[in-house]
């Protein structure tokens, strides 16, 4: 017998990264983790920066990196609609460790025109493409 599966679109402002049936998705929500599965009730939902663990059709495993963005649950239709999406493959572990260590110093070394939340902003981004460099790792 066949899994249940929906169809999932992950797109950004630059290109269409996925399109195709899932068993499952896992991502990261405003109020916290979220797995999706075929039937799961209608929803709409920010998505904080991290990543979506995509289940395909066929049992394997994909994680693309999410800096933001909304989520949409339909009956058979799931859209991740992204600010910026890359495949955790495509990620650059070097640039995000800069990026993370640059996010760091600038919330340490507060000055009066410093914006907290945007080094805040940055090190959630940094640390969430660090975790999804992790993952992608190791489900190879």
């Amino acid at each position: 017998m066949a899994a249940l599966t929906f169809h999932l679109d992950v797109v950004s402002a630059e290109n269409k990264l996925f399109s195709g049936r899932a068993e499952t998705i896992q991502v990261t929500g405003s109020e916290g983790e979220l797995g999706i599965f075929p039937g799961h009730t209608p929803l709409l939902t920010a998505i904080k920066p991290g990543m979506v663990r995509i289940i395909k059709q066929n049992g394997q495993e994909e994680i693309i990196y999410l800096s933001g963005g909304l989520l949409e649950v339909q009956p058979s239709t799931v859209t991740v609609l992204a600010d910026t999406a890359i495949r955790g493959n495509e990620l650059d572990q070097a640039k995000a460790e800069e990026a993370k260590r640059r996010a760091e110093e600038r919330i340490h070394n507060q000055h009066g025109d410093m914006d907290f939340a945007q080094a805040a902003s940055d090190l959630a981004k940094a640390l969430a493409q660090l975790r999804v460099i992790e993952l992608t790792r190791k489900s190879r």
